[in-house]
């Protein structure tokens, strides 16, 4: 499906690093099909160290003059420069893939003036370590064509699936920001059992360790985390006690709070 595509990766930076390694080792494409763009040469010369054969150029118009594909991946602050220098140079068939927070698919179709096919993608760091979760939508001139290749793309670095593009805000809320949860409740639990005299680093591996178990579990075995819950919680014991203890202290709350926040962030995105 990709034999014939060359990728231009704007702003090749954690995320887009990440997707270009991804690829090159599933063997979804060759390097020489990746055209990498960074403000920083000396990135791209550790990147192209990194993937051999793999181009690199700092000038974002002339990676997608030739591309089939134009990944996004800046900020969105950064959007109306980058579009403007894209603006004239894309061609009206290349498909354009978004990781742009909070921007729609009809804002970049407005911005670059044509019917671009365009898929929105929520990424989320752990891609890093090819176990992200990204959500994807097409635009309206995105064929089902064009979101399956984007589909294949991003599950070379973990799970993929599909969403309408109406809960795209919440997915950014929910898992494209919900790394930063996780990292404070790992942190936190490292904390607590430094509190009660397990050595940090000790506390840290088993604290990590805890919730990649836990989140693989459920995602093995199917079960709905509230069972696999009760199935640590014995009567009378301490698990128990401890849910107890986080009920009383909102934890269910506060995460929803969070999710809804970062929901509403992300809306506030497109306006700007």
């Amino acid at each position: 499906m990709f034999s014939d595509e060359t990728i231009a990766v704007i702003g090749a930076g954690n995320i887009g690093r990440a997707l270009i390694g991804g690829m090159i080792r599933s063997g979804l494409v060759a390097p020489a099909q990746v055209v990498a763009t960074r403000r920083s040469e000396d990135a791209l010369t550790t990147l192209a160290e990194e993937y051999p054969g793999l181009r690199t150029t700092t000038d974002n118009t002339a990676a997608a003059r030739e591309a089939t594909i134009v990944v996004l991946a800046i900020k969105p602050q950064y959007r109306a420069t980058v579009v403007a220098d894209l603006h004239d140079a894309l061609s009206p068939t290349a498909l354009v893939v978004s990781v742009l927070a909070g921007v729609t698919t009809d804002r970049l179709q407005d911005a670059f003036g044509t019917k671009q096919p365009v898929v929105r993608v929520m990424p989320n760091t752990p891609m890093l370590v090819d176990e992200g979760a990204t959500a994807l939508s097409g635009g309206m001139y995105a064929s089902d064509e064009d979101v399956t290749r984007v589909r294949l793309m991003f599950a070379s670095v973990g799970t993929a699936v599909d969403v309408p593009e109406s809960l795209m805000d919440a997915v950014t809320g929910l898992s494209g920001s919900g790394p930063a949860y996780v990292y404070m409740v790992i942190e936190a639990l490292t904390d607590a059992g430094v509190k009660q005299g397990i050595p940090r680093t000790e506390a840290g591996r088993l604290a990590a360790q805890t919730v990649y178990g836990a989140a693989k579990m459920v995602l093995e075995t199917g079960k709905h985390p509230a069972i696999l819950r009760d199935e640590v919680t014995t009567p009378g014991g301490t698990a128990i006690a401890a849910v107890s203890s986080l009920e009383a202290h909102g934890l269910r709350t506060m995460l929803i709070n969070a999710v809804a926040t970062a929901t509403e962030r992300s809306a506030a995105l497109n306006e700007a």
